[in-house]
């Protein structure tokens, strides 16, 4: 059997048939042996040698994806294993992360590898390469990922000089009733809809983004930039509907319009165990729309690793040349 891709109004989708879903599993078991690490270097350079052992279909859907991520800027590959066999109950700690190597985290480490490299924040969950996404208790107002009201749009870490080129989000638990949906809308469908004097206000420097809550980082924010950059056929965009700020009136109407546009054109998943969310956070924003935690181990539980596709961009942000920026 082959896995299948398929294309539509929705996300880029690759499903993995059971051959090549029980082969990643081998592949990702021999990496998660007992006491390995999923933040040790070595460990990392493993999991980047073992991306040619996975299928070749998937492998090579992958790659298509990393030169071209379409219309949408995200991509669902579904049947992945994560661990359901051994999946403890779902943590509810702030800033829980995986540091264990596990089958989820194997997945992620090698996929992050195919696209380019993992990387993570030092002042976001300790830098750890994969952090969980799980509900807190005392934080469901929050805009952060420990949240559970609606998640605005936002490019993630917008307010840093070296955001992550792709945001990965796997499943490894869906939440009770299965109304949380990862939400998404790409530049490139909005772009054609923006009014021309919207589109010269989000291409002048007249927005100030702050850093999420998630940084611990109050009141430290951007100078004054563009929402858009780039070709302005196919532009870059870098936005948080909830931390970032106009400075001018034209700046303020064209936030507006972007946020309806947004609404119009997004696109909604709702992850099952098994699924991998691929954002191209260059050109898609993403959010999630609201759940009900129930805080009984039970919960939403999803694992997220950044990619940057050219690590030496941030060199300078990396001690000793690894894997996590200052």
């Amino acid at each position: 059997m082959e896995t299948t891709l398929q294309t539509g109004a929705q996300p880029l989708i690759l499903t993995v048939d059971a051959d090549d879903s029980l082969l990643t599993e081998r592949v990702a078991a021999e990496l998660a042996a007992p006491g390995a690490l999923v933040d040790d270097p070595e460990w990392l350079a493993r999991a980047r040698r073992a991306w040619s052992d996975l299928p070749t279909e998937l492998v090579a859907g992958l790659r298509e994806f990393r030169k071209d991520s379409g219309p949408t800027g995200s991509m669902l590959v579904r049947g992945l294993p994560v661990g359901h066999a051994t999946l403890p109950p779902t943590p509810g700690k702030p800033g829980s992360v995986q540091r264990e190597a596990t089958v989820s985290a194997a997945v992620l480490a090698m996929v992050a590898s195919g696209l380019g490299d993992p990387a993570a924040y030092r002042p976001e969950k300790t830098g750890a390469i994969v952090q969980d996404v799980v509900p807190v208790p005392g934080q469901e107002d929050y805009q952060s990922n420990a949240g559970s009201v609606l998640l605005t749009f936002h490019t993630e870490n917008a307010f840093h000089p070296h955001r992550p080129d792709f945001v990965m989000l796997l499943c490894l638990r869906a939440d009770h009733e299965g109304v949380a949906g990862l939400r998404t809308a790409c530049i490139r469908e909005v772009l054609p809809l923006l009014t021309e004097e919207s589109r010269q206000a989000l291409f002048s420097k007249e927005f100030i983004t702050a850093a999420p809550p998630s940084f611990g980082l109050d009141g430290v924010g951007t100078e004054p930039q563009a929402v858009l950059h780039g070709a302005v056929e196919d532009p870059d965009i870098c936005v948080d509907l909830s931390a970032t700020e106009p400075t001018t009136v034209r700046a303020k109407e064209a936030m507006a319009e972007l946020q309806e546009l947004f609404d119009r054109t997004a696109q909604t998943v709702r992850l099952v165990p098994g699924d991998l969310a691929i954002v191209d956070n260059r050109v898609t924003v993403h959010g999630r729309t609201p759940f009900r935690p129930r805080y009984d181990g039970q919960d939403r539980w999803l694992q997220r690793t950044f990619v940057l596709t050219d690590l030496r961009r941030s060199r300078e942000h990396r001690d000793g040349d690894g894997h996590v920026l200052d």
